[in-house]
């Protein structure tokens, strides 16, 4: 009867046996929101690595160029679209442009996302919370909404959502660089990941999102005044200590998670949160 059954399940599945072109991402239209600096200029590059056509979308549409050039000079298909996620007209027009230059949208990376100056709950303005959320989570939802009709008809679509270990958990005062609205706003991501994957799997859409740890470069510091070197230095310090692996990531180190969760390699993951922390929330 077991045979039987496994026999009826591979008929439906029918997927290939394991091998790299399962990585290959040749001829899928990708957009990666936030992708002029940090994180994103990474995720945009690696997707056309993969040999994705590739939107860089930005609210700064020179530093969107400024990666849409680095990649079409290693050789690959980019182009760079202006955007502002938190707006609804701004998120449509990046959609219907996509279409009519690449064709319907195969993959989404929501990875736009700001953080505000680490204040303590009781000292922040309401609109530091109010403008953060309308990045980090009104922006994915709108950018996911807007993606959906092109996914939907066609029963496929990968969309990766780029959340945090401040999402998964509270970070200590004593690392102060994370506030209550950045946190608030990547558990957020967090609980829309797993709600659209099951409302949206029968359709064959995947959602996964990646919560990374402590990444030096990705640029989401820049509203706060730098540090002295000494303070850099503790900073640092103090995170590698409370990390296993004993250092922080590069952002690089994320380009292979990317990988896999936007290609064929991942096609039974769904609905994940995958924390890329060197070991930080294993302790």
């Amino acid at each position: 009867m077991n045979n039987e059954i496994n026999k009826e399940r591979n008929k439906e599945t029918q997927h290939p046996e394991f091998s790299l072109n399962l990585f290959s991402l040749d001829h899928r239209v990708a957009l990666v929101t936030g992708a002029g600096v940090g994180l994103g200029r990474v995720f945009a590059r690696a997707l056309a690595t993969a040999r994705a056509k590739v939107v860089c979308a930005d609210i700064d549409l020179n530093i969107a160029q400024e990666t849409a050039q680095k990649i079409t000079a290693a050789g690959g298909d980019a182009l760079a679209l202006q955007v502002d996620v938190s707006n609804e007209d701004s998120v449509a027009r990046l959609m219907a442009d996509i279409n009519k230059h690449y064709g319907p949208l195969d993959i989404l990376v929501n990875n736009a996302g700001i953080a505000t100056p680490p204040l303590r709950l009781h000292e922040m303005p309401v609109a530091d919370w109010d403008r953060l959320h309308s990045v980090n989570t009104r922006g994915v939802f709108l950018c996911t909404r807007a993606a959906l009709p092109f996914m939907l008809p066609r029963k496929k679509g990968v969309i990766i959502s780029i959340a945090s270990i401040a999402g998964l958990g509270g970070v200590s005062p004593k690392t102060p660089a994370v506030a209550v609205n950045y946190s608030s706003s990547k558990a957020a991501v967090i609980g829309f990941t797993r709600q659209a994957a099951a409302e949206y799997g029968n359709d064959g859409i995947r959602f996964n999102a990646i919560a990374p740890g402590w990444h030096l470069g990705t640029q989401l510091g820049r509203e706060t005044a730098p540090p002295s070197e000494q303070a850099l230095h503790a900073f640092v310090a103090a995170l590698n200590e409370a990390t296993p692996l004993g250092r922080t990531g590069d952002p690089e180190e994320l380009a292979g998670l990317l990988i896999y969760l936007a290609s064929d390699a991942s096609s039974f993951v769904t609905g994940q949160v995958i924390a890329h922390d060197g070991g930080w929330t294993a302790w």
